[in-house]
């Protein structure tokens, strides 16, 4: 682990952006061990100022009102001081309760980390933390606050215990991210795993658990065994990625957002972003807000990289980058390209079997259904356009994919996603669709536990190019290269009608909908009926739990009654007794 140079102290005191920015990049070039605690505590500093102790007097400057053409004034790259001496004194505090309480003799003092000793400082970390805060608040994630409030969110925990390993030399330690949850990878291969935090809002102990087989197989909580494994570089980005500029629900501190714009541009050039999503999908939001001067780079091409990654990287296993896509095209009003992204990204969390530890990513989706898309039908529905998505069957084909996906999502699952909300939405979006745009949409049902397809099929050169690009796709239906021109589609409504575009639909809710979907007449309660279907069976099989419940109650009664029966039977032997 790598300790401040003489060069890289010279630099403190750190009072803007820039200083913070050659820091950061100094210490990562001369060292492969980046001190991780002490540049999460420079962040953390820095964030926390900003953001929790600004007050309330004096809020900061608002974006639109101050710099309507995105342009920052040079006081916004001013930031709080941070002294070296500040640094240096958090710093070792973290050192003293590691080393305090960690014996790394009595494991034997092992060349590589070991579950026990991984269990070992995690145990540590956990114990120190404060008991009386929720732990859902933000600003969390950094050491700083750990140091100066003995409060961590789940990521701050494991990148606490991964810091902690770095410190007692053990450089083997590493992050494993998914998009909602961390946890530790360790050994001389990184081929051991285990748990060091929680997930969700409760607090349960998964401490020096393993994530196996049987843990992340069709779970989306840890992307089907695809997470982010970090080494020390992308943990640093990790550290700044991490950074939240929020001081309240409404406002944003512009500091640390232009702090973390810098940072992250720096670890990109620096290629340590080619193999983080998250982090690429973050810088695109960045952009989108406000763009770097001189960069000249779109916030599409961020989004388009970050899908990249995840299909190269990840076997396309994650969501997000398809989704963060997808909002960027809504934001802009390039609705045809948002329901393309949205199919997308449904059709990766087709891979997975919904549970309780989903509910980031159902927020996500239901989100998408019961609120944007709705809002987009409604907009596009509005007056009068030659040019409406409504007259595009790809539009439609589009919506398919999308709740295709989402069904697949739920078979095999224990717990239903679909429920009479989501039937709602769907029949009132495709209801805007009238029955000869419907038909133009050529559908074919693939059963998984059959090689039986409905035949494909073959009405245009148009349809025969659709075709042909989708089997150049991934097993998922999505292409990383997919996304080279953003404005959206013109094209004329009888142009429109001599597409035939196939949709497959996997899903047993959406093979089944196949002719309701496409007759010239909807029919609400039965599209509602088939969608809803397993979530009416699970509610059946619950009442039936009941009700046998209720019959072992009544067994229980009679067995009472037959009870009180033969109390009443020696009651009259002993009173007949008494007679004689």
């Amino acid at each position: 682990m790598a300790k401040l140079s003489s060069e890289e102290r010279a630099l403190f005191p750190l009072t803007n952006i820039n200083g913070v920015v050659k820091l950061f990049k100094l210490h990562l070039e001369k060292n492969s061990e980046p001190n991780l605690a002490i540049l999460s505590i420079i962040v953390g500093h820095i964030e926390n100022t900003l953001t929790c102790s600004r007050g309330v007097a004096e809020p900061p400057l608002s974006y639109e009102d101050e710099f309507p053409e995105g342009k920052y004034s040079d006081s916004h790259h001013v930031l709080p001081c941070v002294e070296y001496e500040t640094v240096e004194a958090l710093h070792q505090r973290f050192l003293a309760i590691i080393k305090a309480h960690v014996d790394v003799a009595s494991f034997g003092s092992p060349r590589f980390a070991t579950r026990e000793l991984v269990k070992r400082i995690s145990d540590v970390v956990w114990c120190t933390l404060s008991s009386s805060y929720y732990k859902d608040r933000a600003h969390l994630q950094s050491i700083y606050s750990y140091m100066t409030g003995a409060k961590l969110d789940s990521s701050g925990t494991t990148l606490a215990v991964v810091a902690a390993c770095q410190a007692l030399g053990y450089c083997d330690v590493h992050l494993a991210l998914s998009e909602d949850h961390t946890w530790v990878v360790f050994g001389d291969k990184a081929q051991h795993t285990v748990e060091v935090t929680w997930h969700g809002k409760g607090n349960e102990d998964k401490r020096g658990i393993p994530v196996t087989h049987d843990v992340y197989s069709k779970s989306w909580l840890y992307v089907n065994g695809q997470p982010v494994v970090c080494n020390r570089h992308m943990e640093v980005a990790t550290i700044v990625s991490n950074m939240n500029p929020g001081i309240n629900a409404t406002t944003d501190s512009e500091e640390v957002m232009l702090l973390q714009q810098a940072l992250l541009w720096m670890l990109y050039d620096a290629g340590h972003l080619t193999k983080y999503p998250m982090a690429i999908d973050n810088l695109g939001d960045l952009e989108e807000m406000m763009p770097s001067k001189g960069r000249g780079v779109p916030a599409t091409r961020m989004y388009e990289e970050a899908i990249t990654s995840a299909v190269r990287f990840y076997d396309n296993q994650h969501v997000y980058p398809y989704t963060y896509l997808g909002g960027y095209c809504y934001r802009n009003k390039l609705y045809k390209k948002a329901l393309k992204y949205w199919a997308q990204a449904a059709s990766v969390i087709k891979n997975y079997n919904y549970s309780r530890d989903d509910e980031e990513i159902y927020k996500e989706f239901l989100e998408i259904a019961n609120e944007l898309i709705p809002h987009i039908m409604r907009v596009v529905s509005s007056g009068i356009s030659a040019r409406s998505i409504l007259k595009d069957p790809e539009c439609f084909g589009f919506l398919l994919e999308f709740y295709d996906g989402i069904c697949e999502w739920e078979e095999g699952s224990a717990t239903p996603v679909l429920h009479i909300g989501w039937a709602k939405a769907l029949f009132n979006t495709i209801a805007k669709f009238d029955g000869h745009v419907r038909s133009h949409v050529k559908i074919f049902c693939v059963d998984p536990d059959s090689s039986d397809v409905t035949e494909e099929p073959h009405h245009s050169a148009l349809q025969k190019s659709a075709a042909e690009a989708r089997s150049s796709q991934d097993q998922n239906g999505n292409m990383a290269a997919d996304c080279t021109s953003f404005t959206e589609e013109e094209m004329d409504p009888s142009e429109m009608m001599h597409r035939w575009p196939p949709v497959r639909l996997a899903s047993a809710k959406m093979r089944g909908l196949r002719d309701l979907l496409l007759a010239d007449k909807l029919n609400s309660q039965a599209i509602s009926l088939q969608l809803t279907a397993q979530s009416q069976l699970f509610w059946v099989a619950q009442l039936s739990w009941v009700a046998q419940l209720s019959w072992v109650a009544q067994l229980f009664w009679v067995a009472q009654l037959s009870w009180v029966a033969q109390l009443s039977w020696v009651a009259q032997l002993f009173w007949v007794a008494q007679l004689f």
